[in-house]
C-alpha cells in the first residue's frame, strides 16, 4: 500500500462525516380526476416541470420521495373545495387545470400550499403552472409551493399584505438558490422541524 493508498483511505471518514445529510421529503401526487387540462398542459408538467423540481431539490440534498393515488377535488356550493385522496403525514401534491375561486379569487394563481382540515395540500394549477423562467421573480411554481411547506409557512393562516409578498419572495428566493446555486442548506434545516410537525400531527 503507497502513502496515497492510506491518506485517502484514511481520510474517506471524515469526507463522509463533512457531507450534509439528505432530507428526505413524502410527496404524494392527485391528479384530479375532474380536471379537464389540454394534453399539452399534462405532457408539459410531467416532462418538463416536474422533473426540474425533482432535479433542483436533489441538488439541493432534498429528496422527494413520492407516490400517486386517485383522487379529485368537488366543489361546494360556495366553491369551497372537497378534496377526495388525500393522505395524511405526506405533503399531498394536487394538480389540477385551475384552482378553486374560494384560494384564487380571480387572480389566475398557479398553485397554493395550505392546511386543509388538518391535511397538508399543495394545489398547482396546471394551466398557469410554468418551469424556471426568471430568477426571484418567475421560478418553478412546484419548487415555489413545495418550498411553502418546507418553510413553515403553511403553518401561518391569516397573514397582512406585506407579509404575504414577503413570504411570496422569500419562496422564490430560496428557490433560485436551488436552482442556480444547488443551496439547500437552510431548507433542509427548517425542513427537519417542518417534517416533525407534519408526523405529528
Amino acid at each position: 500500500m503507497t502513502r496515497r493508498d492510506f491518506i485517502l483511505i484514511a481520510a474517506t471518514p471524515a469526507i463522509r462525516s463533512s457531507a450534509p445529510a439528505r432530507l428526505p421529503v413524502p410527496v404524494h401526487r392527485i391528479l384530479d380526476a375532474r380536471a379537464q387540462p389540454r394534453a399539452e398542459q399534462i405532457h408539459h408538467f410531467w416532462w418538463s416541470i416536474w422533473p426540474e423540481a425533482f432535479r433542483d431539490f436533489s441538488r439541493g440534498g432534498i429528496d422527494l420521495q413520492t407516490s400517486d393515488g386517485p383522487g379529485e377535488v368537488r366543489h361546494s356550493p360556495g366553491d369551497r373545495p372537497i378534496f377526495i385522496g388525500l393522505r395524511r403525514g405526506v405533503i399531498n401534491l394536487v394538480l389540477t387545470d385551475h384552482l378553486p375561486v374560494y384560494w384564487d379569487n380571480g387572480r389566475a394563481l398557479a398553485g397554493v400550499t395550505t392546511l386543509y382540515e388538518g391535511y397538508h395540500v399543495c394545489m398547482v394549477a396546471l394551466r398557469y403552472a410554468h418551469g424556471n423562467q426568471i430568477a426571484y421573480l418567475s421560478v418553478n411554481t412546484c419548487v415555489h409551493e413545495l418550498l411553502h411547506a418546507l418553510l413553515q409557512d403553511i403553518f401561518i393562516s391569516r397573514t397582512k399584505w406585506y407579509q404575504f409578498g414577503g413570504r411570496e419572495f422569500r419562496a422564490d428566493c430560496y428557490a433560485t438558490g436551488l436552482w442556480l446555486f444547488h443551496d439547500g442548506a437552510a431548507i433542509r434545516k427548517s425542513g427537519q422541524i417542518y417534517l416533525k410537525r407534519l408526523r405529528g400531527g
